[in-house]
């Protein structure tokens, strides 16, 4: 670890290879927490590269203990958290629209840490489980188009850091981490991050990650989910090109609604919002989710435009095709948890 330091101290860049070592070595016994702390801070003082970034999420991807390379193109929609928006679980919600509109969705989520209900929570209160082991995700990925991770179960490892990212008490490469670290092999992505200056860096280190289109976007507000109270900054990555461009909802026809206007509550609250985007309701809370879904059709290629990508997702909500998915993911989760008494 001292060699890679050094290399931080003096605000050299870390190759991909040599990230992936140091990051290895992090899981020895041999490292100490304070070695582990300065690197994190060592990395966030120099700033990260995408090489440092995809090093540190394919090998914590390869420690997890449900890597998995699926026959179809599998996606995720999660974004990294941290704006503070205290918004509904959108990127949740807009899973099942996408999974109801033929996309496999591997949806990789945690308990709240920066909002008020995480997508755990919220799937939890509806009946899913949070237990899924590697062949139920494969499972229902191959039967239902959808399937979710959560975090901790599927990245024990990460127990490794959490008290050292703790005690450090400032941000560090792991708040952007989280969406790049999916087990599951994704050929497209929808990521939100809520960092502006982070768009370009994170798509590219997508292609390092071997995304073949992806979209990385900063929403109105400095949200990181698509927004419509205003201009969302986009990334987007095709092929191993990176291009930037800014999307107003009334460029794919969708009203403005201010970010008050999407607040959610706890798991309860945000639950009840879910289900009522589902089974069709109108509003503000149905819009964004037409215009996330949009977006992930988009990122992913089944639509060929972001305003085509909003008319699929509608047409998923409104054939009951996302609720379907809800319910299929609700049932096999009573399924498992009879199979384990």
């Amino acid at each position: 670890m001292k060699q890679y330091l050094e290399k931080l101290m003096n605000r050299e860049n870390l190759t991909l290879e040599e990230m992936k070592q140091a990051t290895a070595a992090s899981f020895s016994d041999h490292i100490t927490d304070s070695q582990l702390a300065s690197f994190l801070t060592a990395l966030r003082a120099k700033g990260e590269t995408p090489e440092e970034i995809a090093g540190l999420a394919s090998v914590l991807r390869s420690q997890s203990t449900q890597t998995t390379d699926m026959p179809m193109r599998v996606m995720d929609n999660c974004g990294t958290g941290g704006d503070g928006s205290q918004s509904f679980n959108i990127s949740t919600t807009a899973a099942f629209v996408l999974a109801g509109a033929g996309v496999p969705v591997a949806k990789h989520g945690n308990r709240s840490i920066s909002s008020n209900t995480g997508s755990a929570d919220v799937l939890e209160h509806l009946g899913i489980s949070l237990s899924f082991m590697k062949e139920h995700v494969e499972e229902m990925l191959t039967e239902a188009s959808i399937a979710f991770l959560f975090a901790p179960n599927v990245h024990p490892g990460m127990k490794r850091f959490m008290g050292v990212r703790k005690d450090l008490g400032i941000p560090t490469i792991f708040n952007l981490i989280g969406p790049l670290t999916n087990p599951v092999h994704l050929d497209t992505q929808f990521l939100g991050v809520y960092r502006r200056d982070m768009l370009s860096l994170l798509a590219q280190t997508l292609h390092q990650l071997g995304r073949k289109r992806a979209l990385v976007i900063n929403g109105a507000d400095y949200m990181d989910e698509g927004s419509l109270a205003g201009d969302n900054h986009i990334a987007m990555l095709d092929n191993g090109n990176v291009h930037s461009f800014t999307l107003h909802p009334n460029d794919v026809n969708l009203p403005v609604h201010d970010n008050d206007a999407i607040k959610g509550g706890d798991a309860k609250d945000n639950a009840r919002i879910l289900m009522d985007v589902l089974s069709g309701k109108q509003g503000a809370y149905r819009d964004t989710i037409l215009f996330n879904a949009g977006l992930g059709l988009f990122a992913n290629g089944t639509a060929s435009s972001v305003h085509d990508g909003v008319r699929i997702a509608a047409e998923s909500i409104d054939s009951g095709a996302a609720m379907e998915k809800l319910q299929k993911l609700t049932e096999y989760s009573k399924k498992i948890a009879k199979e384990a008494i």
